[in-house]
């Protein structure tokens, strides 16, 4: 029931109705505490009864309380009046740009204005990793001082099913990107909006280029009798030029125009903020010439116009040249190389001479070298007395290789010379590193946590080259020797960043944001020193991108998307030609088995699941588990039954880990940081950040995560979720992957992955459980639901899953895991968890993973 005037929201007594405002009505209100107005929205009551509205109601108020921008209307409160969730913004006093565009078309520089402020806004919005996906001018406010404020952003990723505008209806909308839905507002919707793929900042840079068109000419610029039609002119047809519309239109917004309206997503702006940018340049070009032409004489006035013309056509001519959309490259034909069904190591990149492609086979703690010719074969192992060695590079001129040594954790390995074809591998001086590579010139390019490091051929006279902070991986060295490009890991290795620095380390540099494209990493330099390539996690999988690097200016260097499925890829390396790109392709696809003791043999459990990382409730009635792929977060009874999907964010549910009593699940994400969920659903509670791998204590009172603030220290920390409080497990300096095994016991691994450590809250010392025999001996380690054991496997050429058992520490082995291939999660480490009969679980791979060759045409 609409509230009435006079009636009271807590503080806020309603004034008068001010009309429906997205999913709520809206309502002019009065904050009694701070006496000013305020607009409110409320929840319609038959939606009020709704749990899953309710629960978008409070996603939209998280969105856009989360923006602070003077071009995004502003969030003061979320609250709740008789089960009726609102929330209260400021008050605005003005009308639509819908309302505006009814009247008349604007004039130019209004126009171009009134499209700085509305990029601006979204251009914070982006940088917040948050993406309007309905803006349209019904979205789009304009105060009477004339001030643009952009609304509904609490709209992004959530269903409208209900809205309506003048331009037609709302397509629907979901929280996870589902391929083949449409999302959007006909007429306003981006080509991939109406193809139901995944929108992005660029769909939010198409509308607002249909936006501009309609200010400029008063009229649509995709408007036909049906929305059908009018779909099928977004993806087919291009709107008239503003010249046939309004004579006299100067070329400079047109040519901004056609850039937002590019039915490619590479070929517009990649960035609201330089399309603010470029709109600005001709506004303040349009408004000067203006005001020397209104104080001018009737010949000065002449002359001004005629220079006014001449500077408008060189500004366009520059807006042309630094805005045009930079050529294409196009990937015109995919070839699969390998066909061993082997699983690929895809943590590390791919090698290749030229003639060669190198790379790993097997899964952790159980690697191999492995070599195919670039036109495709049988796959060859490269014989060598080292094991679990890691490819890192192959020297310039084609042996030998250079492998990394040491556990899968975080931790340094050593570097080795293995020769090729045969030969006896030899340690590369003395140098431990994260991650290497060779330079064109043969010398060693390598990191250590947050610096980079060079030295010679031999691996002596090592010398820093700079200090980047959080974790350095994957350095490139272009060919002609200059630049240097690497990714940069934040703390936890959250939101990873590309950078570039000068050859010497001088003048380091950022590339890509993380929160501005997704995750990134691994960039390669193409022979020709014009591109780099790299792979960035997608809503759907792994995807090959590049980037231009001879622009003139740095806002021309606009990441662009080389791969579009059904395959992910990963581990690019460009062939010395420069005409491919050498990948992994992988579809994942993983299924649960269980070891069966009496048949002595690995049986489906979740049957018609592709999940990875089951958890058990403590009773045996309660599973959840991250989907595979797609990692998001899921629940169900032990029998498969009443499933329940709880978060929808694509790459956000790691290492999940259910209560004892099966109501709650602790989770990451991948940024590392840890949340709560009931196993009802609803709005997940963040508990911490920089920490992975949360695990529950028995009694459910506490959580232990792995703490890597300090990426080359570890630690365990504690959370007490009575009292919030978080603090240290004494001692666990340099220990990874903490979990709770009793009441008063935790087990964690030292960072070598050698050895299994146990720690005992009673006497608060550490002592060892597992003793390994060398680095990677254990693998992963999970407790049994009832706390009565510790499952854990072994890595090496004949892995295992053992189990230990408490209190008498009996440690026997259960099966081996020789001829079970482990699917790689999104760490591409596997797993191992328990199913309520003591039995082990695992995730099958039944997926793919093979060496494609991806034929690229550059520009």
């Amino acid at each position: 029931m609409p509230l009435e005037a006079g009636s009271r929201l807590g503080p806020y007594e309603i004034l008068a109705p001010l009309g429906a405002g997205g999913m709520g009505e809206v309502y002019r209100a009065r904050d009694a505490s701070l006496k000013r107005e305020v607009a409110i929205k409320v929840l319609p009551a038959y939606w009020s009864r709704d749990p899953d509205c309710l629960r978008r109601f409070g996603l939209e108020a998280q969105a856009a309380a989360a923006l602070n921008h003077p071009n995004i209307v502003s969030i003061f409160h979320v609250g709740e009046h008789d089960g009726a969730p609102f929330i209260v913004t400021e008050l605005l006093h003005g009308e639509t740009l819908r309302d505006r565009l009814q009247r008349r078309p604007m004039r130019l520089r209004e126009a171009l204005e009134t499209g700085v402020n509305i990029a601006r806004g979204l251009a914070a919005a982006h940088d917040f990793g948050i993406v309007h996906r309905d803006l349209k001018p019904e979205n789009v406010f304009v105060t009477k001082q004339g001030r643009v404020k952009i609304l509904d952003f609490g709209l992004a990723k959530l269903t409208q099913s209900q809205a309506s505008s003048s331009d037609g209806p709302t397509a629907t909308f979901r929280q996870e990107t589902t391929p083949g839905q449409v999302m959007g507002t006909v007429g306003y919707m981006s080509p991939e909006q109406v193809r139901g793929e995944a929108a992005d900042a660029r769909s939010d840079i198409f509308a607002l280029g249909v936006m501009l068109y309609e200010m400029l000419t008063g009229r649509r610029a995709f408007q036909k009798p049906t929305s059908v039609e009018t779909m099928s002119a977004i993806l087919n047809d291009d709107p008239p030029a503003l010249s046939q519309i309004t004579p006299g239109a100067p070329p400079g917004p047109q040519r901004i125009v056609n850039r937002c309206l590019a039915k490619n997503p590479e070929q517009r702006f990649q960035h609201a903020s330089d399309l603010a940018f470029a709109l600005e340049s001709l506004s303040d070009t349009s408004s000067a010439s203006l005001a020397a032409a209104q104080s001018a004489g009737p010949d000065e006035r002449r002359k001004l116009v005629a220079a006014s013309v001449a500077i408008l056509a060189i500004i366009a001519a520059l807006a042309y040249w630094f805005t045009r959309p930079p050529g294409v490259p196009v990937v015109e034909a995919v070839t699969q190389l390998t066909d061993d069904r082997v699983a690929k190591w895809v943590y590390s990149s791919l090698q290749t001479d030229g003639s060669r492609i190198y790379f790993n086979e097997g899964t952790v703690g159980n690697l191999k070298m492995a070599e195919v010719s670039v036109t495709g074969g049988d796959t060859a192992i490269i014989p060598s007395t080292l094991d679990n060695a890691e490819i890192a590079g192959v020297a310039p001129e084609g042996s030998p290789l250079m492998v990394m040594r040491g556990s899968a954790a975080i931790s340094l390995k050593s570097l080795w010379l293995v020769p090729l074809p045969t030969g006896e591998p030899r340690r590369l001086g003395g140098i431990e590193a994260h991650d290497a590579r060779f330079t064109p010139d043969g010398r060693i390019l390598f990191s250590k946590i947050g610096s980079l490091h060079i030295a010679s051929k031999d691996g002596i006279d090592p010398r820093k080259l700079l200090d980047a902070g959080g974790f350095v991986g994957e350095p490139s060295m272009s060919r002609d020797g200059k630049h240097i490009v690497f990714t940069r890991y934040n703390s936890g290795f959250g939101s990873p960043e590309l950078y570039q620095a000068g050859a010497d380390g001088t003048g380091p540099h950022l590339l890509i944001k993380g929160s501005s494209l997704g995750w990134v990493c691994c960039a390669q330099w193409t022979p020709d020193g014009r591109y780099i390539v790299f792979q960035r996690r997608g809503p759907s999988g792994q995807e090959i991108w590049a980037m231009p690097m001879a622009g003139l200016l740095p806002s021309a260097r606009q990441p662009m998307k080389l791969t579009t499925g059904p395959l992910s890829y990963s581990a690019p390396v460009v062939n010395r030609d420069g005409n491919r790109i050498f990948v992994i392709g992988i579809k994942k696809r993983g299924e649960v088995v269980r070891y069966d003791a009496v048949s002595k043999q690995f049986v489906p459990l979740l049957s018609g699941f592709s999940a990875f990382d089951p958890t058990f409730s403590r009773d045996g009635k309660w599973v959840a588990y991250a989907a595979y792929p797609e990692n998001t977060l899921w629940r169900s009874r032990s029998d498969g039954s009443d499933r329940l999907q709880l978060t929808y964010d694509p790459s956000d549910a790691f290492y999940p880990f259910i209560s004892p009593d099966g109501k709650r699940v602790a989770y990451g994400d991948q940024r590392g940081a840890i949340y709560v969920i009931g196993r009802e659903g609803g709005p997940s509670q963040k508990l911490a950040d920089d920490c992975f791998a949360p695990s529950w204590s028995p009694d459910g009172n506490f959580l232990v995560c792995g703490n890597y603030t300090e990426i080359d220290h570890p630690r365990a920390q504690l959370l007490d979720l009575r009292t919030g409080q978080s603090s240290v497990v004494p001692g666990s300096q340099d220990l990874t992957g903490a979990q709770w095994v009793g009441e008063n016991t935790l087990v964690a691994s030292d960072t070598t992955l050698a050895s299994l450590k146990l720690y005992d809250f009673k006497t608060q010392r550490w002592s060892t459980l597992v003793e390994g025999t060398k680095p990677g001996s254990v693998i992963n380690w999970s407790h049994s639901p009832d706390y009565q054991y510790l499952y854990y496997t072994t890595g090496g050429v004949d892995p295992k899953v053992m189990r230990v058992h408490f209190p008498d520490l009996k440690n026997e082995t259960i099966a081996s895991l020789k001829d079970l291939r482990l699917a790689p999660g999104p760490d591409e480490n596997t797993q191992i968890s328990v199913a309520p009969d003591n039995s082990p679980v695992f995730t099958h791979d039944i997926g793919t993973q093979e060496i494609y060759a991806l034929s690229v045409k550059w520009p």
